[in-house]
């Protein structure tokens, strides 16, 4: 590709470490990038994102790259709406982070270590569920912010803790902060959660070859592919309760091969905000198909269906 291609990307210092990884990797397979930073509504508010909406940080990069304003487009996939836009094209999932979210606390406690009623941080209604139905006593206050505004308030003593996406705090270079990893188990991440997505034009098909060819890992994308479509199936935003998280697995088909399957759990709150969890397996070719039918699943045990501006 003779061109150079303009990623376009938030301006903040994790948007800025993502879209650096994509450029590099691009310019390292021999193309020639330049970096323009975008304004979006979700930076210019300090409105809890139930408020503003799903979408918030990613609808002006979209706009910019459907109007040839720039050729690529980065954006934090658990940001993106389900719905697709048909002026794009996915042309890469990257291999994703850790998908896990992770506890900052003072004094290097653990989640089980902070004290009944010790106040902890998060702007996400699914991690704030999922914090109250361990039932430790804690008082789970709302929170907007950067990592560092986050991780701040922890210093200064606002709060005893934050949970925050642990794949942010390791972009940043910051994991030596971290005082607890919160297994799955404990609480299930978001759709997505740790992985990039990479746009294009849907025309520009040389940008989509070189892009996918380049970034594009095919374990992460199945895994991902899963955890969205039960994300839409329960036509749940990004600011209600549901969790999902795809592993590709081994295991043996009827003749003793070894094959590669996806486990996908999830978690959906019912309409009195009780936490319903549900599991299954499928080939990884039927990602989507398997990401429908647990949200079929959790659907038929009572989960919520949140749609609109609630969503």
């Amino acid at each position: 590709m003779t061109r150079t291609l303009r990623i376009g990307t938030r301006g903040s210092a994790l948007a800025l470490a993502q879209t650096g990884t994509v450029a590099e990797a691009l310019k390292a397979a021999g193309a020639q990038v330049e970096i323009v930073v975008v304004k979006t509504p979700g930076d210019l508010s300090d409105a809890p994102i139930a408020q503003i909406g799903i979408g918030v940080f990613t609808s002006a990069l979209r706009d910019a790259l459907a109007n040839d304003e720039i050729d690529v487009a980065v954006h934090s996939y658990k940001d993106l709406p389900t719905a697709p836009d048909p002026r794009l094209t996915l042309a890469a999932v990257p291999q994703r982070e850790d998908p896990r979210d992770a506890l900052v606390a003072r004094d290097g406690l653990t989640l089980g270590e902070l004290p009944q009623g010790s106040t902890v941080g998060t702007g996400s209604p699914r991690r704030a569920a999922q914090l109250e139905a361990l039932g430790l006593g804690l008082n789970i206050v709302p929170l907007r912010g950067n990592v560092d505004t986050r991780i701040g308030k922890v210093r200064n003593g606002e709060l005893d803790a934050v949970v925050l996406a642990r794949a942010g705090i390791s972009r940043l270079g910051r994991t030596s902060e971290i005082t607890e990893n919160l297994e799955p188990i404990q609480m299930l991440p978001a759709p997505a959660q740790g992985a990039l997505a990479v746009e294009c034009r849907v025309d520009d098909v040389d940008a989509e070859h070189l892009i996918q060819s380049t970034l594009d890992d095919s374990a992460s994308r199945a895994a991902v592919t899963a955890e969205r479509a039960m994300l839409a199936a329960l036509e749940a935003g990004c600011s209600a309760p549901v969790g999902a998280l795809a592993d590709v697995v081994e295991d043996l088909d009827d003749d003793g091969k070894v094959v590669y399957r996806l486990s996908l759990r999830g978690v959906a709150a019912t309409p009195e905000n009780d936490l319903l969890r549900a599991s299954a397996t499928g080939d990884l070719t039927e990602a989507e198909g398997l990401g429908r039918a647990l949200a079929a699943e959790l659907l038929d045990l009572g989960a919520a269906v949140l749609s609109g501006p609630e969503a």
